[in-house]
C-alpha cells in the first residue's frame, strides 16, 4: 500500500498548495471586473500574488488548511480499511512536512492531536461503483468560511427580503441572504455550494458536494442553471466586494443541487467557500495505487499574475505601493512597535499601515486565557495578530511557513476588554469586528487593521524571526507566537474615532439586498 499512500500524499500537497485552473480563471475574471486602484482591487492582486507564491514554494495557500474531507469511489473488491490506513498515514506525513496545519482538536479537552488525526478527522466518505478505477477527491475548507455556512428551513422570514416560501423564489431569497450574512468574514470573493431538500444532514452534504463541480460547468437541470446564473449576477450587485471592502466582485461561482425531502421539511443549505477554493481529485489504479489522472487540471497553465506589463508590475497591498490603496485620500503610515496612542489617533479608516518590530499572534484560546490572567509579555503599545500559523521546527529553530489572518469576529466577546486591560494599540485580522470592539478602540486609542484573508504566503514573507512562543499546550495554531516583522501591510478598517468600514459596507449591502425583495424567480 506504499504507492497508495504516496498518491494520497501527492493529492494532499497539490490541493493545499496549487489552485486548479478553473478556480484561477474565476479569480482572474474577478480581477478584470475590479478597479485595481481600489482596496478590493489591490486585495485581489495580493490574492493573485499569493496563489503564485504558494505554487512556487509548494507551501499552503492559506494557513488554515481546514478539515480534510475525502470522497472516494472504489471498485467492488477494494479493501477500504487498508485504503483508509493509507489516507491516515498520508495525512500525518503532510502535517509533519508543513503542508497541512494541525487542525484536529478534542472538543471536550481542547487538546490538539498535532497530526490531524482524531475522532471524526479526517472526514472520509466511501462509495462503491462499477468502474475499474479509484476516484479520490479532497476538499480543504477552512474554518473561516465553514463558519459562514448557513441552513434555512422554509417558510421563513429573512432580513431585508421578507418571507421566503417553499418555491424557487424562496430558495433565491435564502441564497441571497446567505451571501449578505457572510460579508467579508468568509474571505470573499467566494464560491457557493447549495443543497435544496434532504434532511438537515444530507442537505449540507449535498451543498458540499456541489463544490466538487467544475466552476465553469453547466447545470443539467435548466431551472437550477438559470438560478445559478442569476445568483452570480445578483450577488455581485450587493457591493460587499473582496474581503468585505466594497466593490464589484463578491461571488466567483455558484453551484446548486436538489434532492427529495420529507413533506414536512424544506431545507436550503448553503456551503460557503472562500476564494482559496482548494479541492482536487485523482484517478488511481486499483492494483498499483499509481495516479492515472488529475481530475481538475492543475493551475499552472493559467498565469494569475500576468497582465500587459508583465507579472512584476502587478500591484498589491505592500509597503512599495500601499499608497495606491484608495484614490480618495488614503495614506501609507509606517509604525514600529510599541506604538503610541498619539500615533494611533492620527490614523483614519482607509489608511494603509505598515508594521515593523514585534507582533504577537492570538486566537480563541489565548483571548479566553487573557481575560482572567496576565500576559507572558508586555502588551502595552503592542500589536495582536489574529492568526494560527503553520510552523515548522528544525535545528535552527521555528520558522513561519504560512501566516494569513483568521476571522476576527470570534474574538468580539473578549477583544474590547483585552484592549483596555493590556493597552493593545492595534488588532490585525480579517472580516472586521463589532460594536463592543469599536467602542474600545475609540475609548482607549486603538485600530483594527484588515489583512487579506488567505494570503498566507504573502504575509509569511514579512516574518523575519521567531522571537519566542508561549502556551504551546494550546497547540500550534492557538499558541502565542512572538514574531519579528518587517513590511507587514494592512488597511485601517476600524479607527479610534468610531468609524468602521465594515459597518458602512454592511449597511449599504443591506439596502441593496432589499431591492431584490420584489423580484419573482420562476
Amino acid at each position: 500500500m506504499l504507492q497508495f499512500e504516496e498518491s494520497v500524499y501527492q493529492l494532499i500537497v497539490e490541493t493545499s498548495t496549487n489552485l486548479p485552473g478553473d478556480v484561477r480563471r474565476a479569480v482572474n475574471h474577478g480581477r478584470s471586473l475590479e478597479n485595481e486602484a481600489t482596496r478590493a482591487g489591490l486585495a485581489l492582486s495580493t490574492i493573485a500574488r499569493n496563489i503564485q507564491m504558494a505554487e512556487d514554494q509548494i507551501s499552503p495557500i492559506c494557513q488554515d488548511t481546514g478539515m480534510p474531507t475525502f470522497v472516494v469511489h472504489t471498485p467492488v473488491g477494494i479493501n477500504q480499511i487498508e485504503l483508509k490506513k493509507s489516507i491516515h498515514a498520508a495525512i500525518q506525513r503532510a502535517t509533519k512536512d508543513g503542508k497541512l496545519r494541525p487542525n484536529s482538536v478534542d472538543s471536550l479537552t481542547g487538546e490538539n492531536t498535532g497530526n490531524n488525526l482524531g475522532t471524526g478527522t479526517p472526514v472520509i466518505h466511501f462509495e462503491q461503483w462499477e468502474k475499474h478505477v479509484i476516484d479520490m477527491r479532497l476538499i480543504l475548507k477552512g474554518g473561516g468560511c465553514e463558519n459562514k455556512n448557513i441552513q434555512y428551513s422554509l417558510p421563513t422570514e429573512l432580513e431585508g427580503l421578507g418571507r421566503a416560501g417553499r418555491d424557487l423564489d424562496g430558495i433565491r431569497k435564502c441564497i441571497l441572504h446567505a451571501i449578505y450574512q457572510a460579508q467579508g468574514q468568509g474571505c470573499s470573493a467566494g464560491f457557493l455550494g447549495i443543497g435544496i431538500g434532504g434532511d438537515r444532514t444530507t442537505g449540507y452534504e449535498l451543498a458540499k458536494q456541489q463544490l466538487f463541480r467544475h466552476v465553469d460547468d453547466v447545470n443539467p437541470v435548466p431551472e437550477l442553471g438559470r438560478l445559478e446564473q442569476y445568483i452570480l449576477e445578483a450577488g455581485n450587485q450587493l457591493g460587499i466586494g473582496t474581503m468585505g471592502f466594497g466593490g464589484e466582485v463578491t461571488l466567483l461561482g455558484c453551484k446548486i443541487g436538489a434532492m427529495n425531502r420529507l413533506p414536512a421539511s424544506f431545507f436550503v443549505s448553503v456551503a460557503y467557500n472562500c476564494w482559496a477554493f482548494r479541492r482536487q481529485g485523482i484517478e488511481m489504479d486499483p492494483v498499483s495505487g499509481e495516479i492515472g489522472k488529475w481530475l481538475y487540471p492543475v493551475g499552472t497553465e493559467v498565469p494569475v499574475l500576468e497582465d500587459e506589463n508583465g507579472p512584476e508590475d502587478n500591484k498589491s497591498i505592500s509597503s512599495d505601493n500601499a499608497n495606491e490603496a484608495d484614490k480618495q485620500g488614503a495614506r501609507e503610515i509606517v509604525l514600529r512597535t510599541p506604538i503610541s496612542e498619539e500615533q494611533i489617533r492620527s490614523l483614519r479608516v482607509g489608511d494603509v499601515v505598515v508594521i515593523q518590530g514585534e507582533m504577537h499572534t492570538g486566537r480563541d484560546a489565548l483571548h479566553k486565557y487573557l481575560m482572567d490572567h496576565d500576559a507572558p509579555v508586555d502588551l502595552n503599545g503592542a500589536v495582536i495578530y489574529h492568526c494560527g500559523p503553520v510552523m515548522l521546527k528544525d535545528e535552527d529553530g521555528w520558522h513561519v511557513k504560512a501566516a494569513g489572518p483568521t476571522t476576527s469576529i470570534r474574538e468580539e466577546p473578549y477583544q474590547g476588554d483585552i484592549i483596555k486591560k493590556f493597552g493593545i494599540r492595534a488588532v490585525i485580522g480579517k472580516g472586521g469586528m463589532g460594536a463592543k470592539t469599536l467602542a474600545a478602540l475609540k475609548e482607549h486609542g486603538g485600530v483594527y487593521l484588515n489583512a487579506i484573508g488567505g494570503a498566507a504566503q504573502y504575509y509569511a514573507e514579512c516574518f523575519k524571526k521567531v522571537n519566542g512562543v508561549d502556551f504551546m499546550e494550546f497547540g500550534i495554531p492557538e499558541a502565542m507566537w512572538h514574531l519579528e516583522v518587517d513590511g507587514f501591510a494592512a488597511i485601517v478598517t476600524m479607527d479610534s474615532h468610531g468609524d468602521s468600514l465594515h459597518e458602512g459596507v454592511e449597511k449599504a449591502s443591506r439596502e441593496k439586498l432589499a431591492s431584490f425583495k420584489e423580484v419573482v424567480f420562476k
